[in-house]
């Protein structure tokens, strides 16, 4: 085997191997492997491909229900809803190529996440995003936003499926190192789910799509190490996508799936034709023979060890039914594509490389997943922090300001500026766009509907991670609620900074923990994610931020709720207990300067209880508009919705407690829901007798939103407040 490189403990570092690791893969294949081997064990062993920080911990989510079609271990998780009719949906990273180039980082996010979509056979529905940012001071800050927003609009926008949800924050734990999570989801027959598992000796082994560059190598390996100083060194490894030609390779691979010509199919996406071929083939308990000569290149002189790693986008590796290639190939010619035969399935469990007449690589399949490390990292448990009594929190604003200042600053202020930037509307099917609780799309032409959130609030997690864990679940769950959804599934994407930190594994595991018992509690298996780690730079770790993505389903789409005030004269009623807990809240770190104290805890009893309750009463079409508290609490909500309707209201009965806690306190398990005053009495005595908390708070009406012993604030103020900052922000004109 040809080898004009010699393998150093140099290059062996250089490709994320550890000196232990790199034993275990000499013992593994018994010699010295030649540069493409050890460019193909750095990209399966590494963080991001093999799990081998997490796999242990992942291992005890709650994974299965009735409805759950494939869980973990696929492209992405399938769940039935009924009618013959499954929902494919995942979310993945993109963090260190968006935050090195952020246009083409977020763009290819987006492509990678669409194809692991429809390499399932599912048309690509809707798309969200979840992003984090720096400090809006620190001087990257504005440029990372215009590019990442522009990236992710470029793509979705030229690609064809609308954006309808996600969220967007800010804190100076990001400054060097943002985070850019992009969701799909999409819609397939539940009988015609396509996998990676190869079957069959001699089958075809095809290529299609683009041709194979040199951008994106070593890709998956710089996607599992910290940032140092220089990361824009690091730019040739961030892939370069193509909207336009992603779309025609979805088309392609539906017409070729539906006419009968697949075996299996995998996207290539972290270490391209190498984690592709080997999953493939080891699914299958099958090995594979590839012939390099044969891959499409756009440029001159690939090496196997380039072609084997690189991440050139919109691409895929299929294995063709016998006799089938003549057809196939014929369907990808009509749409412009490459087509090529680059290899066969074998069946001595070897994965054989070939260029130019010489054999490159011969490594054991199996063993290549199978073998990697699988670490059970040391751990600390994050410390409890102490809970802040509200009596201790002086306001150092009337609560008036403080709700302008919270509605207007840079996590909570609208981000219009970034939604405007997408295409919402695409594919006709839009109900709820972003800006309210879950983006709602109508599924084919109803009267089914189809739910979607991603949602996580960091500081919970920093301060407590099983109770942030657990929170972030609970949030989505409340958010599909909110819109009338049953909540069914979610995926995930655990964004943590190094793992080799005890304290920052402690962090996982906690929220992994957190994540599982509220997943367990309400029903809401984990059916595919992602996790991304060494989200550090000089030694900064990032917020420990497990997004969580959320589906649920409506039976009836028309019967769903929304943020906004309907009209005048109907009750506002409060929907769980308020406690006034200001540890970690948006009040305390916006208004008081304060990120300190214990996060709210989360009863996952009362969760359920609660939101079974409200969703009870908006299916019956009880309520004319519905929110979920989170962020900013009562006060918060109350503006939002006011804003959203472009209708006043009057509080004239608050919980008791000291006012600035009963208002801004992030007590959960909480909605806002208006009913007409006919109906109010009716509703809280059903609430009272399903044993949730319940209290009418006044009535909607005016055009300013007057809190109780508090000067109204005009809704016109609010607006301003709201949607000012974002605007200003990227125009340079704020801080």
């Amino acid at each position: 085997m040809p080898n004009e490189i010699k393998i150093t403990p140099q290059l062996v570092a250089e490709h994320g191997l550890k000196p232990d690791e790199y034993q275990r893969f000499l013992h593994l294949i018994g010699r010295e492997p030649s540069i493409t081997e050890l460019g193909i064990v750095s990209a399966m062993w590494n963080e991001h491909c093999s799990y081998k920080s997490s796999k242990l911990h992942l291992k005890t989510l709650p994974t299965k229900a009735p409805w759950v079609i494939q869980g973990p271990g696929e492209n992405a998780g399938v769940i039935d809803i009924g009618d013959g009719l499954a929902i494919v949906f995942k979310m993945e990273s993109h963090n260190h190529p968006s935050f090195i180039e952020p246009y083409q980082g977020a763009t290819t996010g987006v492509g990678g996440i669409l194809r692991d979509v429809f390499t399932m056979g599912a048309r690509p529905i809707a798309v969200l995003d979840a992003l984090r940012f720096g400090s809006p001071d620190h001087p990257r800050t504005r440029h990372l936003v215009s590019g990442v927003v522009a990236g992710i609009g470029g793509y979705g926008n030229s690609f064809g499926v609308p954006n309808v949800g996600g969220a967007t924050g800010f804190h100076s734990r990001y400054d060097g190192n943002i985070l850019v999570n992009a969701m799909a989801v999409g819609i397939a027959r539940a009988d015609e789910i396509f996998y990676a598992k190869a079957s069959g000796v001699g089958k075809a082994i095809v290529y299609l799509g683009s041709k194979t560059g040199r951008d994106g190598i070593h890709g998956a390996t710089m996607a599992s190490a910290v940032f140092g100083e220089g990361g824009e060194e690091r730019r040739p490894t961030v892939q370069v996508g193509d909207p336009f030609a992603e779309k025609l390779l979805l088309e392609a691979c539906l017409e070729i799936m539906a006419a009968g010509h697949v075996d299996a199919i995998q996207d290539m996406g972290a270490a391209g034709l190498t984690c592709s071929a080997v999953e493939m083939g080891a699914k299958g308990d099958l090995g594979v023979e590839l012939n390099l000569d044969a891959v499409p290149c756009r440029e001159d002189g690939m090496s196997a060890y380039e072609m084997m790693l690189s991440e050139s986008q919109e691409r895929m590796l299929m294995v063709i039914k016998p006799g089938h290639e003549e057809p196939a190939e014929a369907i990808f010619k009509k749409w412009g594509l490459d087509f090529a035969v680059v290899g066969y399935t074998t069946d001595n469990l070897r994965f054989v490389v070939k260029h130019q007449g010489e054999v490159m690589v011969d490594l054991p399949i199996k063993e290549l997943g199978d073998e990697a490390p699988e670490y059970d990292r040391p751990w600390i448990e994050t410390p409890k922090l102490p809970v802040i009594e509200a009596a201790s929190v002086q306001p150092p604003l009337s609560h008036a300001d403080a709700l302008l200042k919270l509605v207007g600053s840079p996590d909570l202020s609208s981000k219009r500026w970034i939604t405007e930037q997408y295409d919402t509307l695409i594919l006709g099917n839009s109900v709820i766009t972003p800006g309210g609780d879950s983006g709602l799309i109508r599924i084919e032409d109803g009267p089914k509907g189809l739910a979607m959130t991603a949602d996580v609030t960091p500081r919970y997690c920093e301060a407590d991670p099983f109770e942030g864990g657990k929170q972030a679940v609970a949030e989505a769950w409340r958010n599909l609620t909110a819109v009338g959804a049953t909540p069914l599934a979610i995926t995930d994407n655990l964004n943590f900074g190094n793992p080799e930190r005890p304290e920052v594994m402690g962090q996982l595991v906690g929220c992994i923990k957190g994540i599982g018992a509220a997943c367990k509690a309400l029903d809401f298996p984990v059916v595919s994610g992602n996790v991304s780690l060494y989200n550090e730079t000089n030694g900064v770790s990032i917020l420990p931020t497990p997004t969580i993505g959320g589906v649920g389903v409506l039976a009836d789409v028309t019967k769903h709720a929304t943020v906004a005030f309907k009209a005048a004269g109907e009750t506002i009623i409060l929907v769980g207990e308020t406690a006034g807990w200001l540890g970690q809240s948006a009040y305390l770190a916006t208004i008081c300067g304060r990120e300190e104290g214990a996060p709210p805890p989360v009863d996952l009893a009362i969760e359920r209880r609660n939101g079974d309750a409200v969703r009870a009463l908006i299916t019956a079409q009880r309520v004319s508009a519905c929110h979920d508290l989170s962020d900013g609490g009562l006060a918060v909500a109350l503006a939002e919705m006011a804003m959203a309707g472009g209708l006043g209201a009057t509080i004239d009965a608050l919980p008791a407690g000291p006012a600035h806690a009963v208002l801004f306190g992030e007590d959960q398990a909480r909605y806002l829901v208006t009913v007409p005053e006919a109906s109010a009495a009716g509703v809280l005595t059903e609430l009272e007798a399903a044993g949730v908390a319940a209290l009418a708070l006044g009535r909607t009406g005016g055009d300013a939103l007057a809190l109780s012993g508090e000067a109204a604030i005009t809704i016109a103020a609010l607006k301003s407040a709201h949607e000012t900052w974002l605007p200003a922000y990227m125009a340079g004109k704020a801080a």
